[in-house]
């Protein structure tokens, strides 16, 4: 994923290794931050001018859809008490989609680089035990001796598992795509620059070959793949942060006892 035409990604990445100090994808997530916060500062200056009795329209109406699904997603997956963690969920939504695809931008891109998908992990652990500490109070430090103290060391290591399971998987899909795309502009630059050499021309990569095949992979491996990528984490996120708080029915319970 993220590998645009041949030879070009790596030129943009080596330029912003060396300018900057920092790595191209690190580089690429903070202008992808930026230009995400900026439409978002954009779409909330519109919106405060906006007629609110006429329809929105164009970049108003988009944001109020967004708003909309995804404030819905989030009340029908993790129920009513966490309506407010729709704007949280659109958010990494945006941004993971389009780390996803930036790369066809020439530019490396983030979700290639451990770290992102690491802070993005790290983003929903936190959460997740936060939520946990927000309904249990103290008795969340009880989890980790259950059923018997023995088994502490076992509780600590396994609370680490949905980190490791979002973080992975974000990354392993993103390497894997973004291996299989280099290898194959490598191929086809090669049997391209045979090809233009054969016929007598000294080129040094015959990039004519990799356009007439690879916008197929690249719809999957970035568009489809990313998009896949982006749910699968969202859905996983929302289910691990709501099993952590409490059953409706316990809640009913508590809600009758506080009555009583």
């Amino acid at each position: 994923m993220g590998v645009v035409l041949s030879g070009t990604d790596d030129i943009v990445k080596r330029f912003l290794d060396t300018s900057s100090g920092l790595s191209g994808e690190t580089i690429s997530s903070l202008i992808l931050i930026g230009i995400i916060s900026l439409l978002a500062i954009y779409i909330c200056i519109r919106s405060r001018f906006a007629d609110p009795l006429k329809k929105p329209k164009g970049i108003l109406f988009l944001a109020e859809v967004g708003v909309n699904f995804f404030d819905g997603l989030v009340e029908s997956l993790m129920g009513p008490r966490y309506r407010g963690f729709g704007g949280f969920i659109m958010a990494i939504a945006v941004y993971l989609f389009l780390a996803f695809i930036w790369g066809l931008t020439g530019f490396p891109a983030p979700v290639t680089y451990l770290a992102t998908p690491l802070s993005l992990g790290l983003i929903t652990f936190v959460l997740i035990h936060a939520n946990s500490i927000r309904f249990t109070k103290f008795r969340y430090f009880k989890r980790y001796i259950e059923p018997i103290p023995l088994f502490l060391p076992i509780n600590l290591i396994s609370m680490w598992a949905p980190l490791l399971s979002l973080t992975m998987r974000l990354f392993g899909n993103a390497l894997a795509g973004w291996t299989l795309m280099t290898l194959l502009y490598a191929a086809l630059n090669g049997i391209g620059g045979t090809v233009i050499e054969a016929a007598g021309h000294a080129m040094g990569a015959g990039s004519f070959v990799a356009p007439i095949i690879t916008p197929i992979l690249h719809a999957y491996f970035d568009l489809f793949s990313g998009l896949i990528q982006t749910v699968v984490f969202l859905f996983l996120s929302m289910i691990f942060i709501a099993n952590e708080g409490p059953e409706d029915d316990d809640i009913q319970e508590l809600s009758v006892k506080g009555g009583n």
